[in-house]
């Protein structure tokens, strides 16, 4: 149970923490603004985070938790290539709406650098185990190819979602990222569509 409130606390904060840089932006946030509407402590800040820069590392967990808030509402049903391109149309959509280019791409920029975690790669994601899940169930029902492995989808399909932010913020939002990946994805995901599907 320490675990899971644990858990609770740090995306209490990370939340908070990109809910406010979106607002007022990131160098006018404080780390008391962040405790304050989080509502926790500023010892649970610094047990989670050694800075306000860390959590430029964090954006990772809020997209790990709209992809299992996701995951709650999405029709069991639903073919596996429709659901991803489902996720990633609602993962966009957030960003366009609560995250700015600046921090995207500063966030970019931190995980170029790195010689330690680079947490968008880390395969312990929720992120990760959800599409993975997704995928196999596709293999398993017919949807998706299987002479492609899930691990291999997963890695293209993450890869591809990463691409497609990494280019928005290269051409500093002069494009509607859900309009430009609404309009790629399916593109890309029907090349793992099964053919016997088909």
């Amino acid at each position: 149970m320490a675990k899971k409130s644990g858990r609770n606390t740090k995306q209490r904060i990370v939340s908070a923490a990109w809910k406010l840089f979106y607002e007022q932006g990131y160098d006018d946030t404080t780390v008391d603004d962040i405790v304050f509407e989080s509502g926790t402590s500023k010892g649970s800040f610094y047990h989670y985070f050694e800075s306000k820069d860390a959590l430029l590392g964090s954006l990772s967990i809020l997209f790990d938790e709209k992809y299992g808030e996701l995951m709650e509402v999405i029709d069991p049903d639903m073919n596996a290539v429709d659901k991803l391109i489902y996720f990633n149309h609602e993962l966009f959509e957030m960003v366009d709406s609560s995250v700015s280019i600046e921090l995207l791409t500063r966030m970019f920029s931190s995980q170029l650098i790195t010689h330690g975690e680079k947490h968008l790669l880390d395969r312990k994601r929720m992120y990760f185990k959800l599409i993975k899940q997704i995928v196999k169930q596709g293999q398993d029902r017919g949807e998706m190819r299987d002479d492609v492995t899930a691990n291999q989808i997963v890695n293209d399909y993450a890869m591809f979602e990463r691409a497609l932010l990494y280019d928005w913020c290269l051409e500093d939002g002069e494009y509607s990222l859900v309009r430009n990946a609404d309009r790629l994805m399916p593109m890309f995901l029907d090349g793992f569509r099964s053919f016997e599907k088909n």
